[in-house]
């Protein structure tokens, strides 16, 4: 008996050293990032006002590789084809722990960091947050590095600067060059209007645009001489709006006409029409593209022009993977969400009388959501593709007023001001303390792997929806 007592006793206090221990590394790795909130938040705002479109991102890609090289980091920059992106290492042996960064923003979204709307005078505006997103990855990844040098502990963090998001999918050509073949667990985070760490998945979809080619002609005097191409663009979309009917519920369909002519008076003898088609599964979205296919050709056909494609993207759903939720989830309880000021909550209470605002109590963006796993977003992210090749994880946090849309304005003039600074800081915390939990639980790590091998299916080989094309360098063009 005296024995099982002595061998009792040991062990608690092993266990009680080692949460202790944790207990420190995360505080140290708390208290690092606050110490270098104000640089991070510059850094930040510097992105926010190059405001780069996909693949463009070369001031924001060249500002994060810096940092890192500065830090110690061995970067590789223009990898898979695409300039921007880069892959920055520290550190040797198993585990790697990748952490993911974006850095594009979004066309046609100028906004001033004010609670009313008004452009600055650029072409493109930081509406979905990845100038937060890519500097506290890069913040996380930092601290992590300085935990590895300080505690001795073996193993490899990675970030990987991934451009074009929005549209471009960057991160399906890195999956494909096999960036991600030796990573162990993925890390990521996105803005949002809220705290939360779920395990839920998002959309796939596929994107192309859609050329049409016909004869040019004097409108008036030899309208019969012409085959317009914008009529087969019409055509097209009239046929695809039909079949709205008669797809799944879960199915979205989007498009804007790129080209449609230079003149009235003119048979356009070029048009463009930029497709995307999303749902839950990818499956579905492969048989609905290939209905949208047929109506362009019948488009074609119909108008006597010519149609061609070029696909621009494809992503996977996410893979959700509870085990490695569970964990984010901890340490994003830990964290805590956002405090505004006084000047703060000003700012919200006006964003939040704007039009189609109003949907979450401002007070929310200080509180965590209850981990659930049902439901998903409305969106897609290339990030998908990454779930697949590896198991991944991911949190969200209130770098907006609650109760914002991405992609607006609103969300702009938030992610430009301290409130997108403070939910940065939150998601830089959480991914970092992640990271070092995981370094230190084999066991975890292992059962991530076998959730994610479970989830994947037996003989589950990753094939990517743009096929074998290089990366879509132009598409912002």
């Amino acid at each position: 008996m005296k024995i099982y007592c002595t061998l009792f006793l040991v062990l608690a206090t092993a266990m009680l050293r080692a949460q202790t221990s944790s207990n420190k590394d995360h505080e140290n790795a708390i208290k690092e990032i606050n110490q270098k909130e104000k640089q991070y938040g510059a850094m930040a705002k510097q992105i926010w006002n190059y405001a780069e479109v996909g693949y463009q991102e070369v001031k924001s890609s060249a500002l994060l590789q810096a940092e890192l090289r500065k830090e110690g980091f061995k970067v590789q920059a223009g990898v898979a084809d695409i300039p921007t992106a880069f892959v920055a290492t520290f550190g040797e042996g198993k585990p790697v722990i990748g952490i993911l960064g974006e850095f594009d923003a979004l066309p046609g979204l100028s906004q001033d960091s004010l609670p009313v709307k008004k452009a600055i005078g650029g072409i493109a505006g930081h509406a979905c947050g990845h100038h937060l997103f890519g500097v506290a990855s890069m913040a996380s990844a930092i601290a992590v590095k300085n935990w590895l040098t300080q505690s001795g502990h073996k193993g490899t963090v990675r970030f990987y600067g991934t451009p074009a998001e929005e549209g471009g999918a960057g991160k399906i050509y890195m999956v494909r060059a096999g960036l991600f073949n030796d990573v162990d667990v993925v890390l990521h985070w996105h803005p949002g209007d809220g705290n939360s760490a779920n395990p839920s998945s998002s959309l796939a979809n596929k994107s192309a645009k859609f050329r049409f080619h016909g004869i040019s002609a004097h409108a008036a005097g030899a309208p019969e001489r012409g085959r317009s191409a914008l009529d087969g663009v019409e055509v097209m979309n009239y046929a695809v709006n039909m079949m709205r009917e008669h797809v799944p519920s879960a199915s979205r369909i989007h498009y804007v006409i790129t080209n449609g002519g230079k003149a009235p008076n003119v048979v356009p003898d070029f048009a463009e029409v930029y497709y995307t088609v999303r749902h839950p599964s990818r499956e579905y979205v492969v048989s609905i593209w290939e209905r949208v296919q047929k109506a362009a050709q019948g488009a074609a056909l119909a108008t006597g022009t010519t149609v061609d494609e070029e696909v621009i993207s494809g992503v996977h759903e996410l893979l959700p993977n509870e085990v490695l939720a569970q964990v984010m989830y901890k340490n994003l309880k830990t964290v805590g969400g956002v405090k505004y000021t006084p000047e703060e909550v000003k700012f919200a209470e006006q964003i939040s009388t704007s039009q189609g605002m109003g949907i979450r109590e401002i007070a929310s963006a200080a509180q965590v959501d209850p981990l659930s796993s049902e439901g998903g977003g409305g969106g897609s992210t290339d990030v998908g593709d990454v779930s697949w090749a590896v198991p991944t994880v991911g949190l969200r946090t209130a770098t907006w007023v609650p109760g914002t849309p991405a992609h607006s304005w609103q969300a702009v003039a938030a992610g430009g001001m301290s409130i997108g600074r403070k939910g940065m800081i939150v998601a830089a915390k959480t991914l970092a303390l992640t990271a070092i939990d995981l370094f230190q639980d084999e066991k975890t790590i292992a059962e991530a792997k076998a959730e994610f091998e479970k989830r994947r299916g037996p003989g589950f080989q990753y094939k990517a929806l743009i096929g074998d094309r290089k990366p879509a360098l132009n598409y912002r063009d």
